[in-house]
């Protein structure tokens, strides 16, 4: 198990350190604001929208390696999928780390790095602040969406 644990935690340091679609989309069709009140994490989600599919996405902002690790992933699982998949998508990540129902990791992918963050629950609004703002997006929300 000690082997895994590392395993995650490369994947979360390196996409912390190396975000991917770390980027301002001029294009953008939907966008959205996440905010941390807390501890000050803040990031923008762009999403350009084809119909009711994600072309693509990107984000934009500043945080901790697990909010930046987290929305990396997220940028990277979101493309082409539907606007429905990426609200279940959305609901199972939040069921993951928020409830701890580690059962939801079945079928995330790479997503499933970050199952451990329920065991720190001062780390899951860190996890979940790039996800909230996907959600706003989606629903066109003009509110900036936070962990509160």
């Amino acid at each position: 198990m000690s082997d895994l644990s590392d395993l995650y935690q490369e994947v979360i340091l390196d996409h912390g350190r190396n975000p991917r679609n770390f980027r301002v989309m001029a294009d953008a069709t939907a966008t959205a604001e996440g905010l941390n009140p807390l501890c000050g994490d803040r990031y923008q989600v762009f999403l350009r929208m084809d119909g009711d599919r994600i072309a693509d996405v990107s984000f934009q902002g500043s945080g901790c390696a697990i909010s930046k690790a987290s929305a990396s992933l997220m940028s990277q699982v979101l493309k082409g999928k539907s606007a429905a998949d990426a609200e279940d998508l959305f609901q199972r990540f939040h069921k993951m780390v928020v409830e701890g129902d580690a059962s939801q990791a079945d079928g995330l992918g790479k997503l499933a790095v970050l199952k451990g963050v329920a065991d720190f629950p001062t780390r899951v609004k860190c996890a979940s602040l790039a996800w909230h703002a996907l959600h706003s997006a989606l629903r066109g929300d003009d509110k900036p969406a936070t962990t509160e």
